[in-house]
């Protein structure tokens, strides 16, 4: 009956954080170091890996597409909101009398720094007024 080949003996230098990680992933799955070392090289050099490389980084590069659809999206929802109020703001204010501009003007420079002011408090606060539209909307926009 015919021995199995011998298996070679070599000698690497890994890095004290990958070597705990070799270990604490050899006890986890009750196989030694050795073996977990040997598949991880071998997978690493099978021709396929480079396959398994690709698909992972189409993966990583949908979830990054889907993200900044979510954004365009979210935009687009700001703009539009935005329009909408100044539309509404401009058609429902009447012009004011001559006399009367120069005190509606230190209004508004006061009205416009609490406005300001308050959302900088929602920005570094939240909740965020497009997820309490969703939430409200649905996710389906019912």
């Amino acid at each position: 009956m015919a021995r199995p080949p011998k298996k070679s003996q070599i000698s690497v230098y890994l890095d004290p954080d990958v070597t705990l990680l070799l270990a604490a992933f050899a006890a986890r799955t009750g196989r030694s170091m050795s073996q977990v070392a040997e598949a991880a090289l071998a997978s690493f050099l099978s021709p396929d890996a480079e396959v398994r490389r690709e698909a992972a980084i189409a993966k990583r590069i949908d979830r990054i597409d889907r993200r900044l659809d979510r954004l365009e999206r979210d935009a687009a929802i700001s703009l539009e909101t935005l329009a909408l109020f100044v539309r509404l703001f401009l058609n429902a204010t009447p012009p004011l009398p001559d006399q009367a501009s120069q005190a509606a003007r230190a209004k508004a420079a006061a009205r416009y720094e609490h406005f300001v002011t308050a959302v900088g408090r929602r920005v570094r606060q939240g909740p965020k007024l497009r997820q309490e539209i969703l939430d409200d909307v649905g996710p389906d926009g019912a």
